[in-house]
């Protein structure tokens, strides 16, 4: 049974992150497993354990029960804490624990997905207990898997995959941030315009559009005389889009034209998750 279109590209994109952080992990000496990665407070072992968790609640499993340490200094939120106990109930497995585990993983959630017959708009439970589609929970897997599989590039010195099709779906997620990033949160001028040109291994140029009651829109037609432009490569905007970097590290990949003031709330606020 094939899935529906709407859904299949994000099972692509899925298999083609999580084929990728195998390969990337299956050779790595123990030691390698506790690599710092770009992800505040995980290890490359953290980082792998999360997206097992996340496939195994996908899958149906019950969550683990477990009570989190007290000095966890980069968990503060609910939901931080949430996706916290399935990082922690791994953080003592050796590495051919970790790679066992996910290999097994991998093998049922794809039979899981060979035999999907649900509609993209069923409801499915998410983090929290939230509800949401199917096809909206296979989309935000997609992307997050893409993002970790990033992180765990950059930990070990293995860039690749920034034009895969994960990368595909991260753009179309993070761009439908970008209204609320630039009118409600940088709090742009109304009746105004933001433009981004991005290029590298996923090019596009898009314009945010601010009306006179202030809600933003996103649109691909560019804009004559915005309040603001910026211009920066694919990497560096994932980068800065997911709470990796801050604009000071990376002022010098990022060109921004326009009033100040704007362009530093913008980036400032750029950041759509972490």
């Amino acid at each position: 049974m094939s899935l529906p279109p709407t859904l299949q590209p994000y099972a692509d994109a899925w298999t083609h992150s999580i084929e990728a952080i195998s390969e990337l992990v299956q050779p790595l000496a123990e030691a390698d497993w506790n690599r710092r990665t770009p992800c505040p407070g995980w290890s490359v072992r953290d980082i792998v354990s999360h997206v097992i968790g996340l496939d195994c609640e996908m899958y149906g499993d019950p969550r683990p029960i477990h009570s989190l340490p007290r000095d966890l200094f980069h968990v503060a939120t609910d939901l931080q804490r949430y996706f916290e106990v399935q990082v922690d109930v791994r953080r003592h497995h050796t590495a051919p624990e970790m790679t066992s585990e996910l290999e097994y993983t991998i093998i049922r959630r794809n039979r899981q997905l060979r035999n999907e017959s649900r509609a993209p708009g069923a409801t499915v439970r998410g983090p929290l207990g939230t509800e949401l589609t199917l096809e909206r929970s296979m989309r935000d897997h997609a992307f997050n898997v893409w993002v970790h599989e990033q992180d765990l590039r950059a930990a070990l010195g293995r860039p690749g995959n920034l034009d895969s099709p994960g990368a595909h779906i991260a753009r179309d997620v993070l761009l439908g941030e970008l209204p609320a990033v630039v009118a409600d949160r940088a709090d742009a001028p109304r009746s105004s315009a933001v433009v981004f040109d991005v290029h590298g291994p996923v090019e596009f140029l898009r314009t945010i559009r601010v009306d006179i009651q202030g809600r933003g829109t996103l649109e691909t037609v560019p804009a004559l005389g915005p309040a603001a432009a910026f211009s920066l490569d694919w990497e560096t905007y994932v980068r800065l889009a997911c709470g990796r970097v801050t604009p000071e590290a990376v002022a010098d990949r990022v060109k921004a034209e326009g009033e100040p003031e704007l362009t530093e709330a913008i980036l400032r606020n750029f950041a759509v998750t972490k």
